[in-house]
C-alpha cells in the first residue's frame, strides 16, 4: 500500500491511498467466490454460476462491496503509516474499483494545529478599579419597586405621550391585505419612547387617544431577525385601548421585608451592593481575559481545523436554544435559521476554539494538574451555588466521566488564567464614564 499526503494547509491533509493490484484482483475474487455460493440463478445449480453471469447481473454490487472492504481495512493503517492524529472522520472519495487495476482512493482528515510554546510572563494588563455607587443601589431599587407594582388607567382624558404606558391591538396589512408575517395581536403592552418597538409604531402611539384607531407605515430594517421581513415595508392599524401608570410601592422596611429575607432597607441595599459588586468582580476578570487572549493571539498564529469550529458551534446554538426555550420561544418562532445563526456566530467560534487550544498549550507546557482537594473544593463551591448536597453534585460528575473529564478541564483553563494573571504586570486604573446617548429603536 502506497500513500501520499498533499498539504491543503497546516491542518488539513489529503491521503492518497494506492493498493496494489494483486491485493484488489484477490479481494474481488474472493467475493464472487462468497456470492456463487449464496445465490440463485435460474438455470443454474447452487455454486455452478459462472463468474461471467454474476458480474453482469452483481458487478456494481461487487464493486462497491470491495472498494467498502478495501477502504476500512487500509485507512487506518494509512493514517497510521503517515503518524498523523486526525479529528473526526476522515471524508473519503472514492472512485469505481476495477479488478485489473490498483484501487486509488484519496481521504480529506483534519488535524489539531501544532502550537509553539505560549509565553505567558511579562504581560502588561490594565485592571479597572470599578466601585458600587449609591446611584446604582437607588436604579436597582427602583428596578425592584417598579416590579413590585401595578399599572392602573389614568384618571384623565388626555392623549398618550412619551413614557406613558399603553395597551394597543394590532394588525399588519401589505398591499391591504392581512400580512402573515405579523400576527393579529390584542392587549400588547408597550411603553412609549422605550425602543420596545419599531420608530414608526412608536412615533404613531404618541398622541393617540384611548379608543383611538390609527395607521402606520413601517419599514423594518435589513437586520431584522426575520428574513421575511427584512427591508419590507407594511402598514400597521392600530388601536390604543388603555393609557397606563403606575403605581408603586413606598421604598421603606415594609418594602424590604417584601422579599422575604430582610428586616430593613439597609439589610436590601446591603444585599443589593454585594451583588454589583460580584458582577463587577466578573467584569473585571473578563476584560483581564480579552486582554490576555489579543497578547497571547498577537503572539501565537496558527490554523484552526474546521471540524472543531463546527463543533463549537453546535455548543453555542444548543445553549441558545435552551435559553429561548427557557423564555418559552424558539429560533423558528423568532424566524431565526439554524444557518443564519451559525453564520452570525461562526467568528465567536473561530474565537473560542483559539482560546481553548492557547489555554491547552500553556496546561500542557506548565504541567498543570488539578489535586484531589482542589476538586473537592469545586464541588462544594457548586454545592452551595446551585443549593444540592455536595454529594449529590460529585455523584453526578462522577457517573459521567465525560462530563467529569469536562468539569476537569474547565478548572484547568481557569488555574492556567490565574497563573497568567499571577505573571503580569498589572496596571490599576478609573474606569472610564461612559456616555448617555439616547435609548435607540429596537426593532420587534
Amino acid at each position: 500500500m502506497q500513500v501520499n499526503v498533499e498539504d491543503v494547509s497546516a491542518v488539513k491533509k489529503i491521503l492518497h491511498i494506492e493498493i496494489p493490484e494483486e491485493q484488489v484482483s484477490r479481494e474481488v475474487a474472493e467475493a464472487y467466490k462468497n456470492l456463487k455460493k449464496t445465490v440463485k440463478i435460474k438455470g443454474f445449480r447452487p455454486g455452478k454460476t459462472p463468474r461471467s453471469v454474476l458480474e453482469g447481473l452483481y458487478g456494481k454490487n461487487v464493486s462497491a462491496e470491495v472498494s467498502g472492504k478495501l477502504i476500512q481495512e487500509s485507512l487506518e493503517d494509512a493514517i497510521k503509516q503517515t503518524g498523523l492524529s486526525f479529528l473526526g472522520t476522515p471524508a473519503v472519495n472514492s472512485p469505481e474499483l476495477k479488478e485489473k487495476e490498483p484501487f486509488r482512493y484519496s481521504a480529506e482528515i483534519e488535524i489539531p494545529p501544532v502550537i509553539g510554546d505560549v509565553d505567558i510572563r511579562g504581560l502588561n494588563l490594565k485592571k479597572r478599579l470599578y466601585r458600587v455607587t449609591d446611584t446604582e443601589v437607588d436604579q436597582q431599587i427602583e428596578m425592584l419597586r417598579k416590579s413590585m407594582g401595578h399599572k392602573i388607567p389614568i384618571r384623565e382624558d388626555r392623549p398618550a405621550e412619551r413614557g406613558d404606558s399603553v395597551v394597543i391591538d394590532f394588525e399588519g396589512f401589505k398591499d391591504g391585505k392581512p400580512f402573515a408575517e405579523i400576527q393579529k395581536t390584542e392587549n400588547y403592552a408597550v411603553k412609549i419612547g422605550d425602543g420596545q418597538v419599531l420608530k414608526e409604531l412608536d412615533d404613531s402611539l404618541a398622541g393617540m387617544k384611548a379608543g383611538e384607531t390609527r395607521e402606520a407605515l413601517v419599514r423594518f430594517p435589513e437586520s431584522h431577525p426575520n428574513e421575511n421581513l427584512a427591508n419590507t415595508e407594511a402598514t400597521f392599524r392600530i388601536t390604543l385601548k388603555e393609557i397606563r401608570e403606575d403605581l408603586l410601592p413606598e421604598v421603606n422596611d415594609e418594602f424590604a421585608k417584601r422579599f422575604g429575607r430582610y428586616q430593613t432597607l439597609d439589610d436590601l441595599k446591603k444585599d443589593i451592593t454585594e451583588n454589583l459588586s460580584q458582577g463587577y468582580e466578573k467584569r473585571v476578570e473578563q476584560e483581564l481575559q480579552e486582554q490576555i487572549f489579543e497578547a497571547l493571539g498577537a503572539r501565537q498564529n496558527f490554523d484552526i481545523p474546521d471540524i472543531m469550529v463546527e463543533y463549537e458551534l453546535k455548543g453555542i446554538i444548543a445553549d441558545a436554544e435552551r435559553t429561548f426555550s427557557y423564555h418559552n420561544t424558539s429560533m423558528e418562532q423568532l424566524g431565526i435559521t439554524p444557518e443564519n445563526f451559525s453564520e452570525k456566530y461562526r467568528g465567536t467560534a473561530v474565537k473560542q476554539v483559539r482560546r481553548h487550544l492557547l489555554l491547552g498549550k500553556v496546561i500542557e507546557q506548565e504541567k498543570l494538574s488539578l489535586t484531589d482537594e482542589e476538586l473537592e473544593t469545586e464541588f462544594e463551591t457548586m454545592s452551595r451555588m446551585s443549593g444540592r448536597p455536595p454529594e449529590e453534585v460529585k455523584s453526578y460528575y462522577k457517573e459521567n466521566n465525560e462530563k467529569l473529564e469536562y468539569f476537569k478541564h474547565t478548572l484547568l483553563e481557569k488555574k492556567a488564567m490565574r497563573l497568567i494573571i499571577e505573571h503580569s504586570t498589572i496596571e490599576e486604573i478609573e474606569p472610564e464614564i461612559p456616555d448617555n446617548p439616547e435609548k435607540k429603536d429596537e426593532s420587534v
